[in-house]
């Protein structure tokens, strides 16, 4: 790589971001986002796999496509969601407590938003074999999401936070 910076600073800049990205308590780059987590974080990872994850109920209704289907996590664990399927998929927040009966999506699905659960998130367009950068699990209380992709089949989950 060449930079072309007469006294180099562009060259230190870079220098400076690649080391400060490397130190203790930083998680590797997944989904095309580096994601900085504190020291000794709790990180949940969801299996995302619309052919291999059971489809069941929960609270919120019919689900399937993701292991587990309601996950418990405890307040300040990180989660990240984890695509072990051959095709995209996303897992992006639905609000209130009941997966509703139409479609709830809009494309700003497919792109990756928020840091929280409690704030609204999306992990963006999961390809095979990616994962999603980690969302503080920030605010006690269910939080229901879905796949854009397959949000009808019914590609759905759960996370509750105690």
């Amino acid at each position: 790589m060449k930079f072309s910076s007469p006294s180099g600073a562009l060259a230190a800049s870079a220098l400076l971001a690649l080391t400060t990205a490397c130190t203790p308590g930083a998680s590797a780059p997944s989904g095309g986002a580096a994601a900085l987590l504190p020291a000794g974080a709790m990180v949940a990872t969801i299996d995302v796999n619309l052919t291999l994850d059971p489809s069941g109920s929960t609270p919120a209704g019919p689900a399937g496509g993701y292991r587990p289907l309601a996950a418990g996590v405890a307040r300040g664990t990180y989660v990240q969601f984890q695509n072990s399927d051959g095709f995209p998929h996303t897992a992006t927040s639905i609000a209130g407590t009941a997966y509703p009966t139409t479609y709830p999506f809009s494309s700003a699905a497919l792109g990756a938003s928020g840091s929280t659960l409690s704030g609204g998130f999306s992990s963006g367009s999961l390809a095979p074999g990616t994962t999603s950068a980690p969302l503080l699990a920030d605010v006690a209380g269910r939080y229901i999401y879905g796949c854009f992709y397959h949000y009808g089949t019914p590609m759905r989950a759960e996370l509750d936070v105690r």
